[in-house]
């Protein structure tokens, strides 16, 4: 089942309808998917053309890092000259994840919304990534798309400063909706990334999960240890699509992310 926030409020939608749902928090549930079933038959036909948001309430929204071996080997070579490179392989191969905060709810761009980049950072890409809904009880509820917007110059030149490299007004988008699901997906799901500039293609990659080392129930572990979520999380998994170093994002880019049975969320540059 998809979920989207709208102006109207959350809509349900199933075999290509949409259904208003009742008010009520989504982020604190526990049982999102049977609560979805039972909510279903009652729900009214939801109003034509409600505009998507970003499908975030109160949530935190966290981020993992070097979870694909292309990430590792490009933020080796981004601080190589700092001397930090060996981090990222050591942080690759250990057993406890990178995870970082990213972002409030005030700073998450929806779909169709801008993203930004940094005015002091010269060399700038997005991120493609799964993202994981998180209940309080730490329990995933489903998965949406994430574009985790990164200065690699900032994180490069030491990595220290990965927390403004990262998480800035527009340095996140989510949506367009979020897959709830009680099913894990299938290692062969496809991430896909296109951006475009005046209208051509200047950069598409694709990956799938099955390329990412670490599982998103060991990321959740890690992240609920000793940090609690009243409101529940969102959990960025990490990226495995990356532009070459001779790439960097400009105001007017249009960025499209798709994601197998969640659909694609876009958002163009500022």
């Amino acid at each position: 089942m998809l979920i989207y926030k709208t102006k109207s409020g959350w809509q349900l939608e199933t075999d290509g309808v949409r259904k208003q749902l009742p008010d009520g928090g989504i982020a604190t549930r526990e049982d999102l998917y049977g609560w979805l079933q039972q909510s279903a038959a009652a729900a009214p036909l939801a109003t034509a053309g409600s505009e998507a948001l970003a499908p975030i309430e109160s949530q935190e929204v966290w981020a993992a890092g070097v979870t694909y071996f292309r990430s590792r080997t490009a933020r080796m070579a981004e601080s190589e000259v700092a001397g930090g490179g060996s981090f990222y392989d050591r942080v690759y191969n250990a057993a406890r994840p990178e995870l970082f905060f990213k972002a409030l709810p005030h700073r998450v761009v929806g779909p169709g919304g801008a993203v930004r980049i940094r005015r002091d950072s010269k060399w700038n890409v997005p991120e493609p990534e799964l993202v994981l809904v998180i209940s309080p009880g730490g329990k995933i509820q489903g998965y949406t798309i994430g574009n985790d917007m990164s200065s690699r110059d900032i994180e490069g030149e030491n990595p220290l400063y990965l927390p403004q490299a990262k998480s800035y007004d527009g340095s996140c988008a989510l949506g367009p909706a979020i897959l709830v699901t009680p099913e894990e997906l299938a290692p062969s799901t496809e991430i896909r990334m296109n951006i475009v500039r005046a209208g051509a293609s200047v950069f598409a990659d694709s990956t799938t999960l099955a390329a990412m080392k670490r599982r998103p129930a060991e990321l959740v572990e890690y992240l609920f240890r000793e940090t609690s979520f009243p409101d529940g999380c969102f959990l960025l998994t990490g990226t495995g699509i990356i532009p070459p170093d001779t790439f960097t994002l400009q105001p007017g880019d249009a960025i499209e992310i798709a994601i197998d049975g969640i659909g694609s969320l876009r958002n163009t540059v500022a």
